[in-house]
């Protein structure tokens, strides 16, 4: 189209110049015919003058009719001729504005009359008086030389002139045309596998950004052209088979499954950017400190990352059939807001925490007769993902999603779930990690803190008494006799006994207070913000307890009792370890002065031989 379209702007610019050109030409050298016969009019005139023929110049110019393309030639007088000769014949006079405006200016005029048989060009040529040549002008007008003696109008025709220009301009057209589609064909010949392969690869290119990248490009020609083809082709090929292996093992990592009519490289960058951003998930989570904050980040990329606001992270109770809320709607909380509350004792009421399967109420409206959304929050479904820990379920993610928003959420689940996936190992890690912590600062056979405990939340402590301007009851506490027991009836029953008395102790203090097995058969207890009478009655409650306690191990049962020195912090001492120190002392004043007796510190206790 393009060169059809140069090619008629060409011959049409051809044609234009040729016309002009011709017309031209046809004026100049009609021009020049009326000039040079009005040269001879007027030499004739003037031999007829001299020779006194004069009366004769009618039949000179009938005769000079028959020169071939002149149509007419008449010669008017001037003025001043006329008033010298006299006006001469009738046809001798002025017709028309031209004849009298050469007259007047002695300046030659031309014009083109169009009729409807012919094309003619008119021409008023002025005789000018002058006195070269022999005979010349002023030999017998009695005039002066430059004015104006007369003129002569002559037609000429250009008809044939024009007739043959066009014939010439057809021919043109005709050769130039012909020439025009010859080169057309050729050119076209030559382009049309440029064209068509180009087509072909936008059509390719236009598939493979929809994510089909099964187009193929036709091989036209054996040339650099056709190599391009074959490399489309090629690259076509290895971008779709790489595609399809790349989407298949991230759809198996995600457990995603495509869509026929999905977008497959869009589909296939989403799932890579989703794995990667749950790689530096990962990342992250691995280098918190504690669960309660992978399950802090876990909740900030539901609505953060996946535009999830409505849902609810429960944690399963070691060891108990229970469940407790972490995070509700993004806030931290311990109740439930989206199910029956009767699941937080009675785990077993979670659909998904009895299963371990997904529980999508989305599929299965009703599934779950657990979900129970708070009154005026209509229009709701639920899915629930476990996360399983050690072959169990450890947590339990439950969305919550409106009707008109499942299928949003059901495209990122997939998502969600290889977070979940990447997380349970960590917590599991970070669950572990905490069982050993808590074993290493509790004592095995009675389930009370030990002394590394003390050690490592004593600062912790003291920082919060000196805060609140309290003070800490510290006893220390020893059985009388215990060796006795284990020598006598065995470590087994020396256990049970210990096991006993850290019951004892546990039921005689408040929650508040911490007790400790410090070692062996020595406790100590700390009771916070209680004053010193008030510690002493809880140490005498103490002693009286165990000494009536019966412990019976088999066939045996035994009585015992205990010893417990007393001291005060910060009033004993200003450091804590110190006011140990000073319950120690009256725990050994205590076994000294004759056991089963509660004895306070006092400084008379504290000799030099003691540092």
């Amino acid at each position: 189209m393009f060169f059809s379209a140069m090619s008629i702007g060409l011959l049409v610019i051809l044609v234009a110049i040729s016309l002009y050109a011709f017309r031209s030409f046809s004026i100049v050298s009609s021009s020049e015919h009326i000039r040079t016969a009005a040269e001879i009019v007027r030499v004739h005139l003037t031999e007829s003058m001299i020779n006194g023929v004069i009366d004769k110049r009618e039949s000179f110019l009938k005769r000079l009719m028959e020169v071939q393309g002149l149509a007419s030639a008449r010669v008017v007088r001037s003025p001043m001729v006329e008033q010298q000769f006299g006006k001469g014949l009738s046809q001798e006079t002025a017709s028309d504005d031209i004849e009298i405006q050469v007259l007047r200016d002695g300046k030659a005029q031309y014009e083109i009359i169009e009729t409807s048989d012919d094309t003619l060009i008119r021409g008023t040529i002025p005789f000018i008086a002058t006195n070269r040549g022999s005979p010349n002008c002023l030999e017998c007008h009695q005039v002066q030389e430059g004015m104006v003696l007369g003129a002569v109008t002559m037609q000429v025709s250009i008809g044939s002139l024009k007739n043959k220009a066009l014939l010439t301009v057809g021919g043109i057209v005709v050769v130039v045309t012909l020439f025009s589609l010859v080169a057309i064909m050729l050119i076209r010949r030559m382009i049309q596998p440029i064209s068509t392969t180009a087509e072909n690869v936008e059509v390719a290119v236009q598939r493979a950004l929809r994510g089909d990248f099964k187009a193929k490009v036709d091989q036209l020609t054996n040339d650099e052209l056709g190599q391009i083809a074959t490399d489309m082709n090629r690259l076509l090929n290895f971008l779709d088979d790489g595609l399809n292996r790349i989407g298949a093992n991230v759809a198996r990592l995600t457990s995603r499954t495509p869509s026929p009519d999905e977008n497959q490289l869009t589909a296939t960058i989403d799932m890579v950017e989703g794995l990667t951003k749950a790689a530096h998930f990962k990342q992250a989570i691995e280098e918190d400190e504690t669960k309660a904050e992978i399950h802090q980040r876990l909740a900030k990329a539901l609505s953060g990352e996946f535009g999830i606001n409505e849902y609810s992270i429960y944690e399963m109770v070691a060891n108990k059939n229970q469940m407790t809320p972490l995070f509700v709607d993004g806030a931290s909380t311990d109740s439930c807001r989206w199910c029956d509350p009767q699941i937080l004792v009675r785990s077993e009421g979670c659909r998904a925490r009895r299963t371990g399967h997904v529980v999508d109420g989305t599929l299965n409206p009703g599934i779950c007769y657990s979900f129970l959304p708070p009154e005026g929050e209509t229009g709701r479904n639920h899915i629930c993902l476990p996360v399983i820990q050690s072959g169990g379920v450890g947590n339990v993610l439950q969305i919550v999603t409106k009707i008109a928003d499942e299928t949003r959420i059901q495209g990122l689940l997939p998502y969600v779930s290889v977070y979940l996936r990447e997380a349970a190992p960590v917590l599991e890690t970070k669950k572990l990690m905490e069982t050993l912590r808590e074993s290493s600062l509790k004592d095995p056979m009675t389930g009370l803190n030990n002394r590394r405990f003390l050690e490592e939340y004593v600062d912790t402590l003291i920082s919060n008494v000196q805060r609140r301007k309290g003070r800490l009851g510290v006893m220390m506490l020893d059985l009388d006799f215990f060796k006795m027991v284990n020598d006598t009836y065995g470590h087994d029953v020396g256990d049970v006994v210990i096991k006993t008395l850290a019951k004892v102790l546990r039921q005689t203090v408040r929650t508040s207070d911490m007790v400790i097995r410090y070692g062996g058969e020595e406790f100590m207890i700390v009771l916070v913000d209680a004053p010193p009478e008030d510690v002493d009655l809880v140490a005498e409650k103490i002693r009286a307890s165990v000494e009536a306690m019966e412990i019976h191990a088999g066939t045996v049962t035994l009585k015992k009792t205990i010893s417990i020195g007393v001291a005060d912090f910060p009033t004993d001492s200003d450091t804590f370890w110190q006011a140990v120190k000073f319950a120690d002392v009256a725990l050994y004043q205590a076994k000294e002065t004759g056991r089963n007796r509660v004895i306070r510190f006092n400084k008379d206790m504290w000799t030099d031989k003691q540092y």
